[in-house]
């Protein structure tokens, strides 16, 4: 089962910065993400949603070499595998990148829209869904850039945990 945390950072970079990091401690297996969406509130006001995995591009790629695989086949069998080639690799790209930009999972779009409404301009936030963590090694990682917890599903301990470890690395970070 994972996890929900949600975490604002000032200004409109610093979830971007984040997120970098958990990908570099992810492949070291301190931190094992599900999902990640990057919400960025400009200073106008406008929200806007940086999803971690493009499902469109996903979609479209997997199509064309779907597509153009069986367009081939077919097009052998007609005794012209160019042009199938090139007609399944045109449908199937279309098809994927259909199915990818309808399919959603993980972390609910409205839910961060709505959440990223709460953010000060000029702000960002990070939701990410975890199935596993090492916060004794991953909080102190997290240092210069602070944050403020806004949500999470984590039990009170290891919420209250990451309150803390957060807001005495904020006010440590404020002081150096």
């Amino acid at each position: 089962m994972s996890d929900l945390v949600v975490v604002s950072f000032k200004g409109e970079e610093a979830a971007d910065q984040v997120l970098t990091k958990l990908q570099q401690m992810q492949k070291e297996h301190l931190i094992d993400l599900e999902d990640a969406c990057i919400v960025v509130r400009s200073a106008k006001g406008k929200v806007h949603l940086k999803q971690a995995v493009d499902l469109v591009k996903i979609g479209a790629l997997s199509g064309a070499a779907w597509g153009g695989l069986f367009g081939a086949l077919v097009g052998l069998l007609l005794l012209n595998p160019l042009v199938g080639l090139a007609t399944g690799m045109a449908i199937g790209a279309g098809t994927g990148a259909l199915s990818g930009a309808l399919s959603d999972y993980g972390i609910d779009d409205d839910f961060m829209r709505s959440t990223g409404q709460n953010i000060e301009p000029g702000s960002s936030a990070l939701f990410i869904l975890v199935r596993r963590v090492n916060f004794d090694k991953v909080l102190p990682e997290l240092k210069p850039f602070g944050g403020k917890v806004l949500k999470t599903s984590l039990t009170n301990d290891q919420e209250e945990r990451l309150r803390k470890a957060l807001e005495s690395l904020n006010s440590s970070g404020a002081t150096a």
